[in-house]
């Protein structure tokens, strides 16, 4: 991989509330693969989904180093090959989750959000279905890349709801898309061309949950230690209740 070298942190963490961490992370510089996945369902079989779902994106990445590897997906003409090998990747998961719940019954109703970003030279591909996000710092600037799929984000897109308003919303933690919802998911996508010093965020909710973006851009601006970063983020999340397992991966480009 010529371009960019990427250093890498992350760290998940079960919160204050909740008795099983369902979220799954996946750290690989090597590949230039960073991922976040936020499991839900009974009988910790979140953990299961979040699980899956990162080992289908790892391993579908892995095979398809060499070749077009979008089979038996169709290529996406609107964007480069690592997006959509990544977009492949995120559909395989979907299968992957379907098919674990079709095996064993105990596992239905499971599903999981993902976020994830691959870099390849000097761009980042990103995909995404459900409500982790991705964020980009450059400089002293925050924006994110990532649309929740959840029904107050996209009340909030139409203009129906505020976004304080959608902050408390009883339905605020309801998604639109998941992993494991239906028989073929269509993942969000996005590519950014990097630049030296560029920090990429990915996170499940439980930190946007608690802690507000500027803040979240403080700590990243204020810690040069990507590890420092990520542990005060999830400490913050922690102080603020921790009502939800908290999980972060920051990725610089160098």
């Amino acid at each position: 991989m010529s371009g960019m070298e990427v250093k890498a942190f992350g760290l998940t963490d079960v919160g204050r509330q909740r008795h099983h961490n369902e979220d799954a992370f996946l750290v690989q510089p090597d590949a230039g693969l960073f991922l976040v996945a936020d499991g839900m369902g009974g009988h910790a079989a979140g953990e299961i989904a979040s699980r899956i779902a990162a080992e289908s994106v790892a391993e579908f990445i892995q095979h398809t180093i060499s070749d077009d590897g979008t089979w038996p997906h169709a290529y996406d003409e609107n964007f480069k090959r690592s997006t959509n090998r990544l977009m492949a990747a995120v559909k395989l998961a979907n299968t992957r989750v379907l098919e674990a719940m079709r095996k064993d019954t105990r596992l239905r109703g499971m599903g999981t959000t993902v976020v994830a970003s691959l870099v390849d030279g000097d761009m980042v591909s990103f995909a995404h279905v459900g409500d982790s996000r991705a964020y980009m710092i450059r400089g002293s600037q925050m924006s994110r890349i990532t649309n929740d799929h959840s029904w107050v984000f996209e009340q909030v897109m139409a203009g129906m709801l505020t976004e304080a308003e959608a902050e408390k919303h009883p339905l605020r933690n309801v998604i639109t898309r998941a992993l494991g919802g239906a028989l073929s998911v269509i993942p969000d996508a996005s590519e950014i061309e990097c630049k030296p010093g560029d920090v990429y965020l990915l996170c499940s909710d439980g930190l946007t949950g608690m802690v507000p973006d500027d803040e979240i851009l403080r700590v990243v601006t204020e810690h040069d230690d990507l590890e420092d970063a990520c542990k005060n983020l999830v400490q913050f999340a922690n102080d603020r209740g921790g009502y939800d397992n908290v999980t972060a991966v920051l990725i610089r480009t160098t």
